[in-house]
């Protein structure tokens, strides 16, 4: 039987197979239409012509039922039963959800040719073993991190990477739209925020602080028709969008399209001249002030977000967040003094929950990083933890739940050898094995504090990305193991996930997927003209622990 992944729980073969021929009904309850629809578009991609089914509970077809669709209500929602016997296929699920998810696993029992984009010819049928495959996710929340404000991904490649999350069970797509070096969704009330912070003169190539720029423009940004057709396109999926407007730091680009948001820039003839979108890479000292019109404007702008986006969880930034500016501003300095906040760190608490408390009024919950912990954020608050898992224990034991994506683990942008051919060498050594290994709950966490964790996530942070085939070869294979992590319950060897991936990787090849071949990057894989910036594992343990130092575990 072809290998399967991610991994399921209960997997038993037996001798037989049934075929499954062209003009074969599917039979789908009524509520599992558009997984059958879904279901009977792929198969034709084999050349296998499936036809639906009458709803259960209408007069049948004449024709053969080769596939079945229900949902059983002894299933949790996203888990799932697929049996396939001489009587045909019947895939079960605690929801539509899970039978969509026992839909993906019947496609890898078909030939990889079911994952290109059409039949190169017709088919009379196709085998599927005798096989029962019980299943269901470890977690709830499989995501990934998708950086497009670095670098702008067009909407076609976002589906097809959407696509590519379906494929592997992932269930919750983390965009980050806005950041120092661009601003990637329409704000109707905002327009600037898109035609002067959406696009910057050039762009850095390489680590900084001493990679050069390359002189040419980049930009582009979603419209909000995009965005609803994107969330839509991944409802269809089943994955959940959540979106991150980075604030206070990280900010720049707003600030370059309306200097008021700034410290000290765009107020009156004498100020200072408000910074451009940026063109380099790392952490910007431009941060928002403190003013309560700034405060104001990015509730507005989460309104229209939290309007596009349906999701539970608001992305809402508050890492990296310099205070440099703050600290030597007299009129924040006033601010601070009016509103009681000592501190400058109380300064970034104090906006990230003006904003949090507007986005828990509308019945949203507020999702941050880590660096929320070093301030006591808004009870219902998610924490992501990346800077290791520290944060991660932190947040459980005070209550909070926790999505773990911590950087030596599960981010995608690090470079993945020790090949001298690896594209900008950047970040600690992050190798497919190493991903293998990544354990979302932390280590000491009771039983109880473990429940908070729902889950963990890829980040795919994109300065070094920048086109749809360099994401394809930093996400790729690498973002396999991080699916089978968060979804099976009794992950096995890395050995014995090698062996299935070299199956897996076929059907990547059928998609035209570019990931990182076993044997290292294709010559046009490589950057030899772009100088890295590797940390050593003893390096980049020491900088994590500095950095999370003022987070009390």
């Amino acid at each position: 039987m072809t290998s399967l992944l991610p991994l399921p729980q209960s997997v038993s073969v037996a001798d037989g197979l049934f075929v499954l021929r062209a003009g074969m009904a599917v039979e789908a309850n009524p509520d599992l239409e558009r997984v059958a629809a879904w279901l009977m578009t792929a198969v034709g991609r084999v050349g296998v012509r499936l036809t639906p089914a009458s709803a259960i509970g209408h007069p049948r077809t004449n024709r053969a039922i080769g596939v079945r669709l229900r949902v059983a209500e002894d299933l949790p929602s996203e888990g799932y039963r697929l049996d396939v016997d001489a009587s045909g296929i019947e895939i079960s699920g605690g929801g539509e959800a899970g039978v969509f998810y026992g839909a993906q696993t019947l496609l890898q029992l078909l030939p990889e040719r079911v994952f290109r984009a059409a039949a190169v010819a017709a088919a009379e049928s196709v085998s599927v073993p005798f096989v029962q495959i019980r299943d269901e996710p470890r977690f709830g929340w499989r995501g990934v991190l998708l950086d497009v404000a670095r670098h702008f991904m067009p909407k076609h490649d976002l589906l097809r990477f959407i696509d590519l999350m379906a494929m592997h069970r992932l269930n919750l797509l983390h965009l980050h739209l806005t950041d120092d070096q661009g601003w990637r969704v329409e704000i109707a009330s905002r327009p600037r925020l898109t035609e002067i912070g959406g696009w910057r003169v050039e762009s850095q190539v390489g680590p900084p602080p001493h990679s050069p720029v390359n002189g040419r423009p980049h930009g582009g940004f979603y419209t909000q028709d995009d965005i609803r057709e994107i969330v839509a396109y991944a409802r269809q999926r089943f994955i959940e969008v959540v979106p991150e407007i980075d604030i206070p730091g990280h900010s720049r680009a707003a600030i370059a399209a309306y200097p008021e948001l700034g410290i000290g820039v765009g107020h009156d003839a004498s100020a200072t001249p408000a910074p451009p979108v940026a063109t380099t890479w790392g952490v910007h000292p431009e941060v928002l002030n403190l003013e309560d019109s700034t405060v104001q404007f990015f509730r507005d702008v989460f309104t229209e977000i939290m309007d596009l986006f349906p999701s539970t969880y608001i992305g809402l930034g508050g890492d990296e967040c310099p205070t440099d500016l703050w600290r030597d501003d007299a009129r924040t300095q006033e601010l601070m003094r009016a509103r009681g906040i000592a501190t400058e760190d109380g300064a970034r608490e104090w906006f990230v929950e003006q904003i949090a408390e507007h986005i828990i009024a509308r019945g949203r919950r507020p999702y941050g990083w880590d660096e929320l912990l070093e301030g006591t954020p808004s009870p219902g608050t998610v924490v992501a933890s990346w800077r290791g898992m520290r944060g991660a224990l932190a947040g459980v034991r005070r209550g909070y739940d926790v999505v773990a994506c911590p950087d030596d683990k599960a981010y995608l942008d690090y470079r993945q050898s020790d090949d001298p051919d690896e594209p900008i060498p950047f970040g600690a050594l992050l190798s497919l094995r190493d991903t293998y290994s990544f354990e979302p709950i932390p280590a000491d966490a009771t039983p109880e504090e473990a429940r908070r964790v729902l889950g963990g996530q890829a980040n795919l942070w994109t300065e070094h990305m920048d086109s749809p085939r360099t994401v394809d070869y930093y996400a790729f294979p690498r973002l396999c193991a991080i699916a089978e992590v968060l979804w099976t319950r009794r992950r096995g060897t890395f050995e014995a996930f090698s062996a299935r991936l070299d199956d897996h990787l076929r059907r990547l090849d059928a998609l035209g997927v570019e990931y990182r071949r076993p044997t290292g990057p294709l010559p046009w894989q490589r950057r030899p003209e772009v100088e890295g910036q590797p940390l050593t594992a003893e390096q980049h343990a020491e900088h994590v622990a500095a950095l999370v130092s003022g987070i009390a575990v």
